[in-house]
């Protein structure tokens, strides 16, 4: 039966034994990866100088098996799949001699060849410092920036809801394939990815999370990308083999630098102490370092401009110092939702500051 040409494409990065630089080497003497489905074992031996043996291991017939497996959820039209030779594919990652042949994704129009990437990995184990540089980081980030990271427990996953919340598309690369999410408290995270970015894997649908999974999600963070920042980190966190990877492709990796006694600088602090991280405190660093540009200008606190809300609000809190969001909400007649927002405005603007408990004053 004649098959998608998509489903012969899948099927060749299943074959056993045959990896993604063996895979791309095949490809330069082969028209395409329906030839390896459908010459004759003995034609495709003299073609490629691959012994029978190795391709009767191949076992084409499972990997198509396996690649037909796809096609239900690729018809649906909710998940997208790229290969190497596709206009689509990842320029970047494409680079990389080790990089997969093939992608699911799902989400937006993925704009990864258009757009200036920023990978951003660190620990399961983030700390208040941690999140206070990932809350700094993504606010002063242009807005035409793609943040790539891991979705993993953590860093990873305050960088996906930060970028979220900061207006930035992001794209989580996924241990496992795109009909589960891990961890499974992440799910509500990966939906509003989808509509604000996406998720990315090499794995079929139906994949399981496994550890040795992660490892390889990591070369393509770090290919997908032309720099990585890793904040947070032990001696030996994952994160360190992204920025080791990121190296390899000749990336730029950067880092934030921690106390000498704190174990989740130990990462950072070595990368950096190597040479193979620049120390970096801010978003301003990262961005001369890359020469991108759009720098943020300095904050000025005598020539502020507000909006029709968050003027309405300012001038409230010029009359009485300290408002609760109701208060204010009772005040100014508007759902809480509204208030609230606005107020997380005047809040990064340093017009405001908040004191816990839903109260907010005026800075001194």
């Amino acid at each position: 039966m004649k098959q998608p040409n998509y489903i012969y494409q899948i099927a060749f990065t299943q074959l056993y034994g045959i990896g993604p630089i063996r895979a791309k080497r095949l490809l330069k003497i082969l028209d395409s990866p329906k030839d390896f489905f459908e010459f004759a074992l003995a034609e495709l031996q003299l073609k490629t100088s691959i012994s029978l043996k190795q391709l009767e291991l191949a076992n084409r017939n499972a990997a198509l098996l396996a690649a037909q497996t796809q096609e239900p959820y690729l018809k649906r039209g909710d998940i997208q799949y790229f290969f190497s030779s596709d206009a689509a594919f990842p320029k970047q990652l494409k680079e990389c001699e080790d990089a997969p042949l093939g992608l699911f994704y799902r989400g937006t129009d993925p704009q990864w060849n258009e757009r200036r990437t920023l990978a951003i990995v660190g620990t399961r184990q983030q700390t208040n410092y941690g999140k206070q540089i990932v809350k700094e980081l993504l606010a002063a980030l242009p807005k035409d920036i793609l943040i790539v990271s891991g979705l993993a427990q953590g860093v990873d996953a305050d960088v996906h809801e930060q970028a979220l919340n900061y207006g930035l598309q992001t794209v989580g690369v996924l241990g496992h394939g795109l009909d589960r999410i891990y961890p499974a408290k992440h799910r509500d995270l990966a939906l509003a990815m989808t509509k604000q970015g996406g998720l990315l894997s090499e794995f079929l649908i139906g994949t399981r999370a496994e550890r040795m999974h992660f490892p390889m999600r990591n070369r393509i963070i770090a290919g997908l990308s032309d720099a990585v920042v890793v904040i947070e980190s032990k001696k030996n966190g994952g994160s360190l083999i992204t920025a080791e990877l990121a190296n390899d492709y000749n990336r730029e990796v950067c880092a934030f630098p921690g106390a000498v006694h704190y174990p989740n600088s130990e990462g950072c602090n070595a990368l950096i102490k190597a040479n193979k991280a620049h120390l970096i405190n801010n978003a301003e660093d990262l961005l001369m370092l890359l020469d991108w540009g759009n720098v943020a200008a300095p904050k000025s606190k005598n020539v502020v401009h507000l909006n029709p809300k968050q003027a309405a609000i300012f001038q409230l809190f010029q009359k009485r110092s300290t408002w609760s969001i109701d208060e204010l909400a009772l005040q100014l007649q508007n759902p809480v939702s509204d208030i609230s927002t606005t107020l997380f405005e005047l809040e990064l603007m340093e017009q405001i500051k908040h004191l816990g408990a839903n109260r907010y004053k005026l800075p001194i």
